[in-house]
Parts: C-alpha cells; sequence; structure tokens
C-alpha cells in the first residue's frame, strides 16, 4: 500500500494531463467529485497501463532519492567507514577502489558472496576490502565475531585475514570448541583469542560497528560501502567488476 497510493496519485496526472496547475479536488462539489473519481476509475480500468506506467516512475524517482540519501550517510560517516583502526584491511592496501562489506558468519548469502569477492580480490590486484563485523543473525553469529573481533585486537591482520577466510567456509555449528579448531588449523592461538572473546575492547568494536549501521540504515548482510554507494545484499562477480569499472571510469 505504501507504493500503490503514489504511485495511483502519479497515475491520477498520467491519467488527466489536461488539468490546470491549480485544480484542486477539495475545490470541488460531492458530486463534482464523485463524478472526477468516477471518470479516472474508468479511464485506469481501461487502460490499466498507465498505473503500471506510474509505478514505474515512482520506482525510478525513489532509486534516484535513495543513492542521493546512501551518498549523504556515507559522505557524513567517511572517517567511521573508511579510517577505523580496528577494522581489518585486506586485498591490496594501496588499492584505488574499496570494498567496505558489513558481514555476518552465519549469513548464508555472505558466504554465497564470499568466494566471489576473492576471485575479484585476486584477478584485479588493485582492490582494498575492510571488513565490519556485523552479528545479527542470532548467537552463534555473535559468538563467530567476537572470536574474529578477539583474533584482530590481539594477533592484527596477519591473525584476522586467514581466521577470516577460514570461518566463512567453515562447516557445522559455531562453537567455542569448532572456533579454536579452526584457529589452531592455521597455526594461531585459538586458546588466547577465545580468553580474548571477554575483552571490553571487543563490545566497543561491536558497538561501533552496529553504531555505523544503524547511521548508514544498514539492516541486513551483507552489505557493501563501494565508494559512494551502498550495495544492499548479495552481489554476483560481473556486477563487482561493473561497479569497479564504472567508479574507475568515473574517477577519470
Amino acid at each position: 500500500m505504501t507504493r500503490t497510493l503514489p504511485a495511483l496519485a502519479l497515475a491520477l496526472g498520467l491519467a488527466t494531463p489536461a488539468l490546470s496547475a491549480d485544480f484542486s479536488i477539495a475545490d470541488m462539489s460531492d458530486t463534482e467529485a464523485d463524478a472526477f473519481g468516477e471518470a479516472v476509475r474508468a479511464y485506469l480500468l481501461d487502460n490499466p497501463g498507465v498505473i503500471m506506467e506510474a509505478v514505474a516512475v515512482l520506482e525510478r524517482r525513489q532509486a534516484t532519492e535513495q543513492v542521493a540519501n546512501d551518498a549523504a550517510l556515507i559522505a557524513t560517516n567517511h572517517t567511521a567507514i573508511y579510517d577505523d583502526p580496528t577494522s581489518h584491511i585486506g586485498g591490496n592496501p594501496d588499492g584505488d577502489i574499496t570494498f567496505v562489506e558489513f558481514v555476518d558468519y552465519k549469513c548464508g548469502y555472505c558466504r554465497k558472496a564470499f568466494p566471489e569477492l576473492q576471485s575479484l580480490l585476486e584477478a584485479d590486484g588493485n582492490i582494498r576490502i575492510i571488513y565490519k563485523e556485523f552479528p545479527i543473525l542470532g548467537e552463534e553469529s555473535l559468538l563467530a565475531s567476537r572470536f574474529a573481533v578477539s583474533a584482530m585486537l590481539i594477533g592484527g591482520d596477519p591473525a584476522y585475514g586467514p581466521l577470516h577466510d577460514a570461518m566463512m567456509t567453515m562447516r557445522g555449528n559455531v562453537t567455542e570448541e569448532s572456533l579454536v579448531a579452526v584457529a589452531d588449523g592455521l597455526g594461531l592461538d585459538g586458546a588466547a583469542f577465545l580468553a580474548g572473546i571477554s575483552d571490553p575492547q571487543v563490545d566497543a568494536v561491536l558497538g561501533e560497528n552496529h553504531a555505523l549501521a544503524s547511521r548508514l540504515q544498514i539492516t541486513g548482510t551483507p552489505t557493501f560501502v563501494i565508494g559512494e554507494q551502498l550495495v544492499r545484499g548479495y552481489v554476483p562477480l560481473d556486477a563487482m567488476t561493473d561497479v569497479v569499472a564504472e567508479l574507475r571510469q568515473a574517477a577519470q
């Protein structure tokens, strides 16, 4: 209904192009308003394509407004997005294009996007990736993110990078034992990372990420911040490649 009412208003305008700019239904008598309503209804029943045309116009307007709103939100929060010292930086740290991903290890679409994002990073070689831990899918998500943040705080990028990749592809339930096993399998100190999940700094990092997501109006994962764009949801490899090409073209 939220989309239908504005669309009908647009349809009314499309259906009655000859109306003057100062036309107002409020100025009509009840009889005139009833007659006008019946005329518009009859027109739309005879020409239902007008409604679809109006919906398409409305969607284009909303998309344009969303792009502008996203760009403004990103500009306002630029430092927190791109220059957060507690977030892992992967790919090429000096890359000309930066992807920022809000990620949840239990998110099926995050896991689906992971190998395609890795393929893009490897094939391009000039893309920087920043991960924002954003656990929103329950206790296992939260435990996994706390473990990853602990690894980042204790071991820095050399620990977080391979651990993140392994956790994105790990099978089964997320438990303390499974996380320690994954870390130990990489030659890392899983026990230390597990002990570190109770560090108040872990709470601070996750709290800041959730606050940033709220300011950016991000409610799901994966969500990518790419340049001045917010890309919500799973993005296939060819679409990621197109976005990168568009950004580079715009920068020329």
